[in-house]
């Protein structure tokens, strides 16, 4: 037994360490080994102790009782940034954040740690409603600041002010466009325009198009937050160093005319900066043969040609540029840009015409029209009357003379040799030139913004012939509308001539087609605008409850392939960029109670519904 207890007590030494107390053998007591040691060895085990429980204390306890400390970890902004869309627009934004609210801010007060963090940047990711992903809170700070925070401190200088809706209808106007937007924001951001029914998007260009020509239509109606998401995705996201191929005409009407709209109304030089980038590497398009634009130019490598389908530009195409163009030239202060278009001016000027009729066609290289092309006021040409008008407008009625006379000696032209007036109903319609001889009883729904054209050339001095020309005209592009039984005008209409059609307005099954166009609305507005008769008014609300009727659908508003038949509109699941950017618009206006809320005197429009300010110097 001595033995035993003399082996126990030979291996004691190697348990005094205070890490393996607890590990000794049951056949002794904790207490007895204790009594064992040596004074010194239980003073070295105390200190041991009491070191670990310190060391444990400060790295495991404290951290976290931190309040600071707990307010990084389930700070829920702490590492997100707004970012743009993704390819498939896939979200993938978490749960937790999506849920919270500003109301949720204001029920549960944040402390003072909590002041100090960019939460505000939790307003703004649920105002833009973009994809969330993880980033440094610096670059949340920065993007809060410049991009968004900055037009909200303050008006800026030049800015016009608009109070929104102030009626019904104007209420439900305003209501289309935010589901349109709603739309576009969920499955096409960024990109040219929203499939509304595939959820998906179209390019075109890949310049955002429906986002750029929606900026003005977003401040008129005084939607501030759309507009600033609008405006932050231009400032970030909108670039042209870009190899892409574009179309001279569509990108001036609609880019370069809707940036250069914004920065006048909004006074934001940013809008401007982009306008003049974009113009520049648009010029090569002037440098052909014959001083005629080529139609289509690279922005990246800024190689201009012809376009692919043919030898030959459109007639509007060359000469609808020219109002953007005088601007950007006025507000950057560098004449080349009204140079070039002015040139083209002169050019189509000098050329021989058809009593100011002029064919849809002409080639860059020769400087020539097509022989034998069309002569229509609708698609290819139709703009070209337009802008001979609205350039004398927009120099305070001091351009070149020519543009005027050609204007006055085109409509003559337009009177003599395509009017016509169908033989029951008495409907007044411009029909088209074939071979540039041959009338064909044709009319395009594009040309249906002629009679406000013509009217506000009566309101600025043309003669009374162009007033009741405007009057009947307005009047059949109404009956194209009325006489479907979706009340929507098809793309094309024809006319009876001696009774070969059981009515005097027919469509024939490949021209039954809506896109959402805007003409006829556009000149409503006018009739409105310059007159004040609140028929006008009556007859756009008609119009209006047909798109949501028959166009409206969940995510969006869709053109139509059939206005012949209610139960099957074959919806074509594209939405344009000019249901923002000019119908809409357009809508809105006419239904405002201020028939001047844009003065006539001061803005012109360009062919995209983009306003441009009138300039006498």
């Amino acid at each position: 037994m001595d033995a035993k207890i003399e082996h126990v007590s030979v291996i004691l030494p190697v348990s005094n360490d205070p890490l393996i107390v607890g590990n000794v053998s049951s056949r002794k007591s904790l207490k007895r080994h204790w009594n064992q040691l040596s004074r010194f060895q239980k003073n070295l085990a105390c200190i041991l102790l009491a070191g670990m429980c310190i060391f444990y204390v400060i790295f495991f306890v404290l951290p976290f009782n931190d309040p600071s400390r707990s307010s990084e970890v389930i700070d829920p902004m702490e590492h997100i940034q707004i970012a743009p869309f993704k390819e498939r627009h896939e979200r993938l934004a978490s749960p937790v954040v999506k849920e919270i609210k500003l109301t949720d801010s204001l029920a549960n007060p944040p402390t003072e740690e909590a002041l100090a963090k960019p939460v505000v940047q939790q307003a703004e990711a649920n105002l833009m409603q973009l994809e969330v992903v993880h980033q440094e809170p610096k670059e949340i700070v920065d993007n809060e600041e410049n991009v968004l925070e900055e037009n909200r401190r303050a008006p800026l200088a030049g800015a016009k002010d608009f109070k929104g809706p102030t009626n019904d209808r104007q209420r439900a106007v305003v209501d289309a466009v935010l589901h349109s937007w709603k739309g576009y924001k969920e499955y096409a951001w960024g990109h040219d325009n929203l499939k509304p029914i595939s959820m998906g998007y179209s390019d075109w260009f890949g310049l955002g198009l429906t986002l750029v020509d929606s900026l003005d239509t977003l401040y008129i109606m005084d939607l501030q937050d759309e507009y600033d998401e609008a405006r932050a995705w231009v400032e970030k996201y909108l670039k042209f160093d870009i190899n892409r191929e574009v179309n001279l005409f569509e990108v001036t009407i609609r880019v370069v005319g809707g940036l250069l709209s914004a920065y006048h109304l909004s006074g934001d030089r940013m809008f401007l900066d982009k306008a003049i980038d974009l113009g520049n590497r648009l010029l090569p398009c002037f440098d052909s043969p014959s001083g005629i634009p080529f139609s289509d130019v690279n922005i990246g490598s800024l190689a201009a040609h012809a376009p692919k389908w043919s030898p030959d530009s459109s007639t509007s195409e060359v000469t609808t540029i020219q109002l953007e163009f005088r601007d950007l030239s006025r507000a950057s202060q560098n004449p080349v840009f009204e140079k070039v278009a002015s040139r083209v001016n002169l050019k189509i000027h000098e050329l021989d015409k058809n009593e100011g009729l002029v064919p849809i066609f002409i080639n860059a290289n020769t400087g020539q029209f097509r022989n034998f092309a069309t002569v229509s006021l609708g698609a290819r040409a139709d703009s070209y009357y337009e802008y001979l008008l609205k350039q004398w407008l927009q120099t305070g009625k001091k351009a070149d003379d020519y543009l005027i006379e050609d204007y006055q000696k085109s409509m003559r032209g337009v009177l003599n040799q395509l009017v016509r007036t169908t033989p029951n109903e008495k409907h007044v319609y411009i029909g088209e030139l074939l071979n540039g001889k041959d009338f064909k009883p044709k009319m395009d729904h594009l040309t249906c913004y002629l009679p406000g054209t013509l009217l506000l050339g009566y309101k600025n001095g043309m003669p009374k012939t162009h007033l009741r020309l405007a009057t009947d005209l307005l009047e059949t592009c109404y009956q194209t509308y009325m006489k479907q039984p979706t009340q929507l005008a098809p793309e094309i209409s024809y006319f009876n001539v001696n009774g070969e059609s059981e009515t005097d307005i027919y469509v024939k099954t490949n021209d039954a087609h809506n896109l959402l166009r805007p003409e006829f609305v556009e000149s409503l507005y006018y009739f409105y605008a310059i007159t004040g008769n609140r028929t006008y008014q009556d007859m756009g609300w008609t119009i209006f409850e047909a798109f949501n009727r028959y166009t409206k659908v969940k995510n969006g508003y869709t053109s139509i392939g059939n206005v012949k038949n209610p139960l099957n509109t074959r919806p074509r699941d594209m939405m344009e960029s000019f249901w923002l950017g000019e119908t809409l618009k357009y809508f809105y206006l006419l239904f405002s109670d201020d028939r001047n809320e844009i003065d006539l005197d001061k803005y012109v429009f360009n062919s995209e519904a983009h306003l441009l300010p009138i300039r006498d110097d």
